[in-house]
This record gives C-alpha cells, structure tokens and sequence, in this order.
C-alpha cells in the first residue's frame, strides 16, 4: 500500500473514526492524502486518529455530523472545504447494523434509521460535495458495501435493503459524473475484525471471539480493515486511471463466512 503515491489529495471518511472507516482513513494518510473524519459520537476515537495521521505529517481534522440528516451533510462538507480548500476524495463508509429481525418482526423506526445511514447519508454527502469533486482533475467516490447484497440473507431486510439501494446509488453516479472525471467504485467487505464484526459474529455464530471463524475463511483469517482499505487505496490512486462503476468484493473467494 506504500508505494501509492497520494501526495496533494484530500480525502473525506464518513463513520472514520472507527472500524473499517478508521483503517481507510489512515491508509489515505500513509499514502500521503490529508484526511477529514467524520463520526457521530466517538469524539476521542476521532481525535485519535486525527492525532495519527498528524504524526504521519499529514493534515487531519474531525467532523461529527449525523450523515443520515441532509443539512448536517451540507454544513459538514462546507467546514470540509473551509478547513483544507479542496475535496477530491470522498468515502461513503459510515454504517450500522440492522437487528436481524424477520420484516414481520422489524420495528419501522428501526428500518428508518438503517435506511438513512445506508441509502439516503451517501446520496446526501455525494450531493454536497460533487461541486467540489467536479473541480478536481481527478476525483473519486468510494462506497462501501458489503457482500450481504450478494444473498440478501433472512432476518435482515433493512441493512440489505440500504446497502442495495447505496450500490444503486453508485452505478447511477458513475454513469452521471463520467464526464466530470469522477470515478465513482464500490468496494464489498464480507465479515471484518471490527467492533460491530465482532458483535455480528457472536450473534449469528455464537463465538465468542471472531477469530474463531479464521478457518471458515479463504487464506485462513477472517478480513482486517486493512483489507478493505488496500482496495480502497487502488480504486482512488493513479493505478487505476480508467476504472469506474465497478464492485470489488473483499472476502477472498465470494464464499461469505460459514457458521
């Protein structure tokens, strides 16, 4: 991942405080991006991680904002703007997890919420940031799915449901901003050592400790946020100067994890 070269970029992480946005967010700055990380409660986990990209003489701040609420997307990217001048990297990665109730189950409440962070946040961020994105000679948007897409498994409609729509969202864009230089990629992360992996191990398997489940997983481990950043890095560097619209699946063989 060194040898991208992101020098003079800057990059936005929503949820970058934590999880898979973290592990983005610092693998942005080790290949040279300045990073702004947005996160919603976690200020010391953001600090942190703005304190780590600072030590790698890189500029970072941090920005909480519900992204699921359009005007908090709109004033959190024109602080974005205020603080580092430009914007050509933007990751739509904040997440939550759905219950994992039957739709006949599911609390209404519950499928609003899920909904918001998953399909209306990134419609939301992009919207606001895309005239900034357009004045780059080159910009890219990254959306972090997942492989739940793939089987649409039962007992989680809301969380399947917001990610189809935020791939959706992806596609649409790609085809729309193609013109502007926007590349627009997904990136799908099957189950990942992070905190909410953890708590959806332990409740869909039962383990107590995700790593439990290695042997389940192609090359014997289960993915690392580091994994998904290493696609993340490749889609937005020179490396890839012609790909766009496309979805890069991160676990290995596509075969999901096994009880």
């Amino acid at each position: 991942m060194n040898s991208i070269d992101l020098s003079g970029r800057t990059a936005l992480v929503t949820g970058g405080s934590r999880g898979i946005g973290r592990g983005i967010a610092l693998a942005l700055a080790r290949a040279g991006a300045d990073v702004a990380i947005n996160y919603r409660r976690d200020e010391d986990a953001a600090q942190a991680v703005a304190a780590e990209i600072r030590g790698m003489g890189r500029k970072a701040e941090i920005y909480s904002a519900s992204v699921g609420e359009a005007e908090a997307c709109e004033a959190m990217i024109g602080e974005v703007i205020r603080d580092f001048g430009v914007l050509d990297i933007l990751v739509n990665n904040a997440g939550i997890a759905s219950s994992g109730r039957s739709v006949a189950d599911t609390d209404p409440a519950e499928l609003q919420r899920v909904m918001a962070v998953h399909a209306l946040a990134p419609h939301y961020v992009s919207h606001y940031a895309l005239p900034h994105l357009r004045k780059a000679a080159r910009s890219d948007i990254i959306m972090i799915s997942s492989v739940a897409t793939d089987g649409h498994a039962a007992n989680g409609a809301p969380y399947n449901m917001g990610k189809a729509a935020m791939e959706s969202l992806a596609l649409t864009l790609a085809k729309e901003e193609m013109p502007n230089g926007v590349r627009v990629n997904i990136v799908k992360p099957a189950l990942t050592v992070t905190d909410m992996g953890e708590r959806l191990a332990r409740a869909v398997t039962g383990v107590a400790d995700i790593h439990e489940l290695d042997k389940g997983f192609p090359f014997g481990r289960v993915p690392t946020p580091d994994d998904v950043a290493a696609a993340v890095l490749w889609f937005v560097s020179p490396a890839n100067p012609y790909c766009s619209g496309q979805m890069l699946s991160i676990d290995g063989s596509g075969g999901g994890f096994k009880k």
